[in-house]
């Protein structure tokens, strides 16, 4: 790849100014799955006739964006998170991820702390990719099970089976990785809540340090969305939803995991996900690859959603931003209260003043004495935060 030396700024990386220097995010986003699961809105390729032109706009990106963005300040940010996700991440080969953390390496400030999260489809490599991927420096993986029941996978479209699942789950284990996420799905059409609990209960015998319950979504424009409207099946009701949602949460605290965010249990704090904390603390975060997002604590940019075009202006030597937001003061507030609502942080009211001026608890009295009555939130010195009841109302809960 030929050395980019343009300097030419750009307004949408320009940082806000800071007392002190900040770690920053890297999400890294990998458009291309082996085959497409029928829920998913997140933007992916099945095909691969553009799999190696990706990477190659990758590592330009890379180099890119630090010259544009991180030599214009005194004192770089440092990154002290890496995230790669997609799509797919394990349709790379060892070497193609050997030579993207190369790369940014070259390019970027990286703390001696860094994590680096890497997604994995349990159906994608052996045990020699899991001791790869640990031996490249990646410290934590995130493994995109989502059922322990063959049934349930078919529906899902998943092309791994269980025992696929779970001899990855001992490859990383035998590999070294002390820091594994597993990512499950329920409220799905025909599982009962007794099924559901031995999936966790399957899941939790491997004694992952996180694991992400989320509750089946239906996505526009997905394969699912069509066969909805056909009537060809149905999701579980608002009850029944809610039931799973509380006897997960109860059944996993008891087991010692910390529900600290409304799909997401981790075996203490150590283990809550550095990077995607970044997203609900409004902590800055650069993304790369197609339809990846960025944001500087003020605005907001993302990348093409095509790969076609990504290709296409990095080739060019152009950054690959499609559009941005700027935040209003209100919507930065807005941002403030659901994430806080999402999280058993909650929200410090003293902060929450001085940052938007505004005294929450005078201005919202009546309705937040109304929700601590129904059980939803409480208020421990100064922090206002939602109960497990409240978690499974979250987005209402916003809406104080």
């Amino acid at each position: 790849m030929e050395e980019i030396t343009s300097r030419q700024p750009f307004a949408a990386f320009s940082l806000p100014p800071s007392p002190c220097p900040l770690s920053f995010g890297l999400y890294i986003h990998i458009p291309f799955c082996l085959s497409k699961c029928p829920y998913c809105g997140f933007y992916s390729l099945s095909k691969l006739e553009l799999f190696n032109a990706f990477v190659e706009a990758l590592l330009r990106e890379i180099c890119l964006v630090s010259i544009q963005t991180l030599d214009h300040r005194p004192l770089p940010p440092s990154f002290d998170t890496i995230y790669f996700g997609g799509g797919t991440p394990s349709v790379l080969r060892e070497d193609q991820v050997d030579q993207i953390l190369n790369q940014i390496r070259r390019y970027f400030r990286l703390t001696s702390d860094i994590d680096i999260t890497f997604e994995i489809n349990p159906g994608d490599g052996g045990g020699a990719y899991f001791q790869g991927l640990h031996s490249l420096g990646i410290n934590r993986l995130s493994l995109g099970v989502q059922s322990l029941d063959d049934r349930i996978l078919r529906f899902l479209g998943r092309r791994h089976t269980v025992d696929q699942a779970r001899q990855s789950l001992n490859h990383a284990r035998e590999s070294g990785f002390k820091n594994l996420g597993l990512d499950l799905i329920y409220g799905i059409p025909g599982q009962d809540i007794v099924s559901w609990l031995e999936t966790v209960e399957s899941a939790t015998a491997f004694s992952p340090e996180h694991l992400s319950c989320y509750e089946l979504t239906i996505e526009e424009n997905t394969p699912f969305s069509l066969q909805i409207q056909k009537g060809a099946f149905s999701l579980p009701g608002e009850e029944t939803q809610r039931d799973f949602f509380l006897r997960t949460s109860e059944y996993l605290e008891n087991r010692g995991y910390v529900h600290y965010e409304v799909s997401n249990f981790a075996r203490g704090e150590d283990y809550f996900p550095r990077h995607n904390q970044k997203y609900w603390n409004h902590t800055p975060y650069i993304g790369l690859g197609p339809s990846a997002h960025s944001f500087n604590g003020a605005r907001r940019w993302w990348n093409h959603r095509s790969v076609e075009k990504y290709i296409a202006a990095l080739a060019a030597g152009n950054l690959p931003v499609d559009s941005f937001e700027d935040l209003t003061q209100e919507q930065k507030m807005l941002e403030k209260i659901y994430f806080g609502m999402r999280t058993r942080k909650g929200i410090d009211l003293e902060e929450f003043r001085r940052e938007f001026r505004l005294d929450l608890e005078a201005e919202k009295g009546q309705v937040l004495s109304r929700l601590m009555g129904e059980g939803l939130i409480t208020f421990q010195k100064g922090v206002l935060s939602p109960t497990r009841t409240g978690l499974a109302v979250a987005d209402c809960l916003a809406l104080i």
